[in-house]
């Protein structure tokens, strides 16, 4: 018998709880029995193993069709809004789905993507087929693409199996209770968006505030409002609700535990939320450990700021002889989308290697010193330099490029890209070409024409050097 299966979730739930409310996204609210009745409907639609790509902002839908593909064995594969058109095209012919699901407002982001794609997918749930059966433990739930340092991304394979114990640590650590009010900002094609309290929260049988998307203003005015009880976000989300002119006098007495991932906290941002009562839990993680890694104590969120805590239950944590930070555990996903040579170097002696250094004190907490990649992380948003660099090799004014993080006060970092020309060209023209190329926050903030780059002996592009300039 599968036990690990995500799709027990709702059927519980609705057989337990079945008034209770499960999402309220502002326009409508959906009972655990009703998400369970759409979900089936939606299932029947779906084949076991089937890919369905989805272009959508967080809605209660998308979490019904989250739950059919649980249900009947199929992928959920959600698509980032933000990208570019060939971008959207390229995970559509990797993933090579049957359905692709596009909410209106991404209608010409969809059209686009698909007048570049080479897949042809159906563009609505044929809902007559009959039910194509059950998942197991180990078949994949989620499909969610992270770029790569070859500058095409990989897709991610998430098990129901790996989602389930995810949930299980995060809820041993730090938990969602079944009376919190869980505000949902993170976008769901993250895996953060969905296994970092919202999975739990039905599995709990918690109400969840579904957002499309994050505004502070509104954010603030909700955990006054509704009365939230708990929030994950990044670091960007906690500094612009921070900002906001009411902040000082708002009514945040209800907020038990605010959680922060994908990227460390600035201290002083710590401080500023301590100070109104409310202590943030750092944490850390990967999509392909679907995500949670390590997690500060609730306790310690004061005492040891700036570290992101011990391996969640059922996690181990270990550091290589280059002080890698190295996991493994139930959670770590089985490996990359029809791509055995990225999944084979993802792992060492069945350690996953995240690329980031860390070191570890006496007391076993880890804290996590930088990136052995040229990773980017500017709002939460991973971004990585050969992708960009990639797209401006292929400029035909461009001899030669490098892009290298520099800090940002508003996003945390930001690209700077450096370029050695073979022909004339603007700083604007260039902008402008990776505009069509890239989604938008991967567009470096600064471009800078230099006559050569600074190279070691063995030709290798000293980008340390480009960070001293920048």
């Amino acid at each position: 018998m599968n036990q690990h299966t995500i799709d027990t979730i709702i059927r519980d739930r609705a057989r337990i709880t079945p008034e209770r409310i499960a999402i309220d996204e502002g326009c409508r609210t959906w009972t655990y029995a009703e998400l369970d009745a759409r979900s089936d409907e939606l299932a029947r639609g779906l084949g076991h193993g089937e890919r369905v790509s989805t272009l959508t902002g967080n809605t209660g839908e998308h979490v019904a069709l989250m739950f059919a593909c649980a249900k009947a064995g199929a992928i959920l594969h959600p698509i980032s809004w933000r990208l570019a058109p060939a971008e959207v095209a390229y995970q559509l012919d990797d993933a090579e789905p049957s359905l692709f699901l596009v909410e209106e407002p991404y209608r010409d982001l969809g059209d686009a993507a698909l007048e570049l794609a080479a897949v042809r997918p159906a563009l609505e749930v044929a809902t007559s087929r009959l039910l194509q059966g059950h998942a197991s433990d180990t078949d994949p739930l989620f499909l969610i693409y992270t770029s790569g340092t070859t500058g095409k991304p990989k897709g991610a394979l998430l098990t129901h199996a790996n989602c389930f114990w995810t949930n299980l640590s995060f809820d041993l650590a730090t938990g969602v209770r079944p009376d919190d009010v869980v505000l949902q900002v993170l976008p769901q094609f993250h895996c953060g968006g969905w296994n970092v309290q919202s999975i739990l929260a039905w599995w709990k049988g918690a109400r969840v505030v579904l957002e499309r998307g994050f505004e502070a203003r509104r954010a603030l005015d909700l955990i006054e409002r509704q009365g939230i009880t708990t929030i994950m976000g990044v670091p960007a989300n906690y500094l612009f609700i921070a900002h906001e002119p009411g902040f000082g006098d708002a009514d945040l007495a209800s907020l038990r535990l605010a959680v922060v991932g994908g990227a460390p906290m600035p201290e002083a941002l710590l401080e500023t939320w301590s100070a109104r009562g409310v202590d943030i839990v750092q944490g850390y993680g990967l999509t392909e450990a679907a995500p949670n890694v390590l997690c500060l104590a609730p306790g310690d969120a004061r005492r040891k700021a700036g570290w992101a805590g011990k391996p969640y239950p059922y996690v181990e944590c270990d550091l290589s002889d280059e002080s890698e930070l190295l996991v493994r555990g139930p959670n770590v996903f089985p490996g990359y989308w029809r791509n055995d040579e990225a999944s084979a170097a993802a792992f060492r002696d069945g350690w996953l290697l995240t690329g980031d250094v860390a070191e570890r004190d006496a007391d076993g907490d880890y804290r996590i010193l930088g990136r052995l990649k040229d990773m980017i992380v500017s709002g939460g948003e991973n971004i990585y330099p050969a992708e960009i660099e990639s797209v401006l090799h292929n400029h035909p004014a461009v001899r030669d490029a490098a892009v290298v993080a520099v800090d940002d006060e508003r996003w945390g970092e930001a690209g700077a890209a450096f370029v050695v020309l073979a022909a004339p060209v603007s700083v604007e023209e260039l902008r402008d070409y990776c505009l069509t190329q890239l989604a938008r926050f991967k567009v470096p903030k600064s471009f800078h024409v230099v006559d050569e780059l600074p190279r070691n002996s063995m030709g290798k592009i000293q980008k340390s050097e480009l960070k001293v300039l920048a």
